[in-house]
């Protein structure tokens, strides 16, 4: 591994002068995403929503967004600076990538040659974005501000492997009652104060996914690689509080893996990567290598990389005009 100096001037060198390419705005198939709870099925007094169905669980992110819009209008217009956007456009990657698919092609899941819109229980991706999306959506039913009570959502499990997730409000908060709390903190907070209140925002927790991680195996090693290079990077991004807005997000987005890694895939040296996504790749991969080594070092390290990537995408001179941005 190489030293933590080599790897800041290595990086430093890679970043291009600009960044030439552009990153869609909104998720894949957003405007024909279910926007609102009466866009389910209503059976015994509940909504019924399918996770596993890449539309349905999109339209849990849509609804939060939309019902969440009030509390940050200060920061913009048209919703552009809530920084919940992060959670939907993050899935929405996955699923542009193929990172919802069955990695063990076993069924048909999430191929465009069988059912494109499937969610498979057997991706580790799809799994891990299961509890960034039910935990923070159902946080906000149970906090009142969905429009919806505690009681009227559910959420029908997988086929197979049903032990490891939860499907309504009462179940989430008896399983990751931790995480569900600072959750609904944060809603409460922001709907008693009636605008966003940056202290309370709760950045995303992976915590509640360890039990998954034996569907790693399933993919070829450079992206088993990256999915644990990317749990570190949440955490680390976490701690910078990077604004998560609906256009620095897509922008940031765009420096990542377009597809999944394959054997032989050997960041900076990807040939169909750009150089941002092949650097970034690069430095995602050795920050995870550092981290599981000495936490201190890899923090510096990926403070000074994230200085220098924010400097390129955003023109961002120093880490204080990121707070001042929000």
């Amino acid at each position: 591994m190489l030293p933590p100096y080599v790897l800041i001037f290595v990086c430093a060198g890679f970043l291009p002068a600009s960044m030439a390419e552009s990153s869609a705005q909104y998720p894949p198939l957003w405007d024909v995403t279910p926007g609102r709870f009466q866009d389910y099925p209503f059976e015994a007094n509940r909504f019924i929503i399918n996770p596993w169905n890449y539309l349905e669980r999109m339209g849990m992110y849509k609804i939060l967004l939309s019902q969440s819009a009030k509390y940050f209008s200060d920061l913009g217009p048209n919703n552009e600076e809530n920084l919940l956007w992060g959670l939907p456009l993050q899935h929405g990657w996955q699923f542009h990538t193929g990172r919802l698919a069955d990695p063990t092609n076993v069924t048909t899941c999430g191929y465009e040659a069988g059912d494109p819109l499937c969610i498979s229980e057997e991706s580790w991706w799809a799994c891990m974005n299961y509890h960034l999306c039910t935990l923070p959506v159902l946080a906000a039913v149970d906090a009142g501000i969905m429009g919806v009570s505690s009681d009227q959502v559910q959420l029908l499990p997988p086929q197979n492997d049903q032990e490891n997730f939860c499907y309504n409000v009462t179940d989430c908060e008896s399983a990751f009652p931790e995480v569900m709390g600072k959750w609904k903190a944060f809603y409460e907070v922001i709907h008693q104060s009636g605008h966003f209140v940056f202290h309370w925002l709760v950045w995303a927790d992976v915590s509640p996914c360890a039990c998954l991680y034996f569907r790693l195996p399933y993919y070829d090693p450079p992206e088993g690689d990256f999915g644990n290079s990317w749990v570190t990077a949440v955490d680390f991004i976490s701690f910078l509080r990077f604004p998560t807005t609906q256009g620095q997000t897509a922008t940031f987005q765009s420096s990542l893996p377009q597809r999944l890694l394959i054997s032989g895939d050997s960041a900076p040296f990807i040939p169909d990567f750009t150089p941002m996504q092949n650097q970034v790749l690069f430095m995602l991969n050795s920050l995870h290598q550092m981290n599981t080594v000495r936490i201190t070092i890899g923090l510096v390290l990926w403070m000074v990389f994230f200085f220098l990537l924010l400097t390129k995408l955003f023109g961002l001179s120093t880490f204080g005009d990121v707070f001042l941005q929000q």
